[in-house]
């Protein structure tokens, strides 16, 4: 198999931009690059992007990603078929979700008796996964940190931190000058967020973030239901505070 970037990021389900950045960051090389600069990917290369799409789904960061796959001990066909079970689970909620919209649209007070997986069956996978990840390759001090701060937490302090990063983003969101004292006022609070409830967010750390909110398609489908280039926002902000701080 030889794809051109269009080709792969499309079979992939990513934007052409986030293989690019892959490629930037060393996490994904294509298989050739031609002097004229069009990349092709092989088989193997489409393998190693399947992995770095499951350890996204699990919301392990792109470098810890690259030490995964790098590890000598790595299982590719693990991480594929753990991968495989992931996306079936979310396809089966989608299936019961589009069911339920169809029901309500047609007026229909049909139930299907059969057990469905709800919200925390896939979380507790995703958790299992994602535990099974730090106890392998996730040794990094941020990484412990985060998974030692939310283990005591209480499901309502979960839900007092959850509303203040929406709030957060909402203010992002709004932001109109993301560059100016407004914008940087929003990712200083951003990042005294960060530290306090999940792991301390270096002005390293918090450039990395900047750039996965503008690069990786997720967080971009994520951070734009509070308002059109929400994404793009906090990252200029980001840069623009991080590169007065140095």
């Amino acid at each position: 198999m030889r794809l051109s970037v269009s080709e792969a990021a499309k079979r992939a389900g990513v934007s052409v931009r986030t293989l690019h950045y892959y490629d930037e960051i060393g996490l994904l090389k294509p298989s050739e690059t031609t002097q004229a600069g069009y990349r092709f990917y092989d088989d193997m290369a489409m393998a190693s992007l399947q992995q770095i799409l499951f350890y996204r789904e699990l919301d392990v960061p792109l470098e810890q990603i690259g030490r995964i796959l790098n590890a000598p001990d790595h299982d590719r066909t693990e991480a594929l078929q753990k991968h495989r079970t992931l996306l079936l689970m979310k396809r089966r909620r989608l299936d019961d979700m589009l069911r339920l919209v169809d029901e309500t649209i047609g007026g229909i007070a049909m139930y299907d008796e059969r057990p469905k997986p709800t919200q925390a069956d896939w979380e507790a996978v995703k958790e299992q996964y994602a535990q099974e990840a730090a106890e392998r390759w996730g040794n990094t001090e941020a990484f412990l940190e985060s998974r030692e701060k939310h283990a005591k937490y209480t499901p309502g302090q979960e839900a007092q931190i959850n509303a203040e990063m929406e709030e957060i983003f909402q203010a992002f969101g709004r932001c109109n000058h993301p560059e100016g004292p407004e914008g940087q006022a929003l990712v200083k609070r951003w990042q005294a967020h960060i530290t306090q409830h999940h792991y301390d967010c270096t002005d390293g750390i918090l450039a990395c973030l900047g750039q996965m909110y503008a690069n990786d398609p997720r967080f971009q489908e994520n951070l734009e239901k509070y308002g059109p280039g929400t994404a793009r926002k906090m990252s200029d902000a980001i840069a623009k505070f991080v590169q007065k701080a140095l």
